[in-house]
């Protein structure tokens, strides 16, 4: 059964009760687990580094206050971050004191795994387990997406999706995959109607629209 609410949209998947948060993450209330993808942590310092280009370094801050009032208002036992958690591997060792110290109180007393990512291959030195891909009942965690996967959940492509003239972050799924939207500030997107995402999800595929309410509609093409 599929319910809309001011928290977000709740769906059934593969036999597990979900809801899409309009906060750009998935819940899993019978699990107690939080997923979010493509947190891109310390993207101005490899923007910086790569381009000389300095952007205001605030989104890793942005990002974690965000990820840091879910998990005040969940209390989730298990937190899965599905890939691309830092923009690369020295972002990662890059972050500072503050910050490193922050993810730590978030991990403490929690399952917290990371997904292989495709900007973040090695398991970042924070603590929690590092994995390419991760399963829980009938689902399977990844980073991108597999023509071939079912029950699968994955993020990679920073989905976007417009209603009535809005582009937002947005959720995609058909009956055999979950694309996540990029939880991370600074991480832009990518419009359902791009060729990438209508060939690999399938025509009757909903897309929801992330933000102050979880709106699904059909996914635009």
């Amino acid at each position: 059964m599929n319910t809309t609410s001011s928290a977000g949209y709740a769906f059934s998947f593969h036999g597990a009760a979900l809801c899409a948060l309009g906060a750009r993450a998935l819940w899993w209330p019978q699990e107690t687990t939080l997923i979010a993808s493509d947190l891109h942590l310390g993207k101005s310092e490899r923007v910086a580094r790569r381009t000389g280009v300095s952007l205001p370094p605030y989104e890793t801050r942005d990002t974690l206050d965000r990820l840091e009032g879910l998990i005040a208002e969940l209390s989730p036992k298990r937190v899965i971050c599905l890939g691309d958690s830092f923009d690369d591997d020295r972002a990662a060792n890059s972050l500072g004191p503050q910050d490193k110290a922050r993810l730590s109180a978030l991990m403490q007393g929690r399952h917290w795994i990371w997904v292989e990512g495709n900007h973040d291959p090695t398991p970042p030195p924070l603590g929690g387990e590092a994995v390419a891909q991760f399963s829980l009942g009938s689902l399977i965690f990844r980073h991108i997406a597999t023509p071939q996967g079912v029950g699968e959940i994955s993020g990679h492509y920073h989905p976007k999706a417009s209603l009535r003239g809005q582009s937002r972050p947005a959720f995609l799924m058909d009956r055999n995959r979950l694309i996540l939207p990029a939880f991370g500030t600074y991480t832009g997107g990518l419009r359902s109607t791009d060729p990438a995402l209508t060939a690999l999800m399938e025509k009757q595929a909903l897309a929801i629209l992330t933000g102050a309410r979880a709106l699904p509609c059909p996914m635009p093409r």
